[in-house]
Parts: C-alpha cells; sequence; structure tokens
C-alpha cells in the first residue's frame, strides 16, 4: 500500500480508513501493535502468513513473541460509512488522541500513526542514510 492521509479519531475510537486502502485489506482485518509506537494494519492473508512463519520457529523463541502479537491485536470490520474501531489499548500504545496520520508500509499493510511521532521518526532519517539503508540491502 502507499499514500499518505489525515484523518480524525472520534471520541468512541473509531477513524475512516482511506478507501484505496480498504481495497487492499478488505471489509475485516486485523489492527495490531507490532513495531514502533504505531498501529499496523494487516490483510487476514498477511497476519496469518506472518504467525504462521513464526509457529515454524522453535517453540521457545517464538511463543513469547506469538503472545505479545496475538494479545495486542484484534479483527475489525468497516462500518458503512468506511470506519473502524480502535481499540482502547492500541489507541494508548500508539499515543493516538483526535489526529491521526495513515500511511502504506508495504504490500499489505498499512500504518496509523501520531502525526507528532511520525514526524519525529521520519525526522531523524536524511538523505545519506536512506541511500545507506537500500545499498545494504543492495538495491
Amino acid at each position: 500500500m502507499r499514500g499518505r492521509y489525515s484523518h480524525n479519531i472520534d471520541t468512541k475510537g473509531r477513524m475512516i480508513v482511506p478507501a484505496k486502502m480498504r481495497e487492499v485489506l478488505g471489509d475485516t482485518f486485523v489492527v495490531a501493535a507490532v513495531m514502533e509506537p504505531c498501529v499496523s494494519l494487516y490483510t487476514l492473508d498477511g497476519w496469518n502468513a506472518m504467525l504462521e512463519k513464526l509457529e515454524e520457529l522453535p517453540m521457545t523463541k517464538s511463543r513469547p513473541l506469538l503472545r505479545y502479537l496475538s494479545s495486542n491485536a484484534a479483527d475489525v470490520t468497516v462500518d458503512a460509512q468506511g470506519r473502524i474501531l480502535i481499540p482502547k489499548h492500541l489507541l494508548e500504545y500508539a499515543q493516538l488522541t483526535k489526529e491521526a496520520l495513515v500511511i502504506g508500509a508495504g504490500a499489505g499493510r498499512a500504518e496509523i500513526w501520531n502525526p507528532a511521532l511520525y514526524d519525529e521518526m521520519v525526522g531523524s532519517m536524511t538523505d545519506a542514510s536512506v541511500m545507506e539503508d537500500f545499498a545494504a540491502l543492495g538495491l
């Protein structure tokens, strides 16, 4: 998914998911705390594929991570207005109150950020560091 969209979260924790992203995510998808202080949005297939990969690893290594991921995730369904209800613990994890930034974060994933936290994270990236990262990945 690609793009950057500004949206508001209402007092009940509902937020509109951009239509272009709903086309990829579908009517029901997973919201989760995975890494960094944001809420990740995964297609059901993408979420299940990640869990299956973890389950292939030795249990002593995967079990704590599977617990963490599963307990910090929820299935959400888009309502008639294109909104989802983000669980309170995920809003708190990502420090989301009213303003939200929804960004594309890969083929089947998006993220919801507190705009100030996103700007802080992206602000630490320089052209040189981005070029180094690409080079390190062989791109």
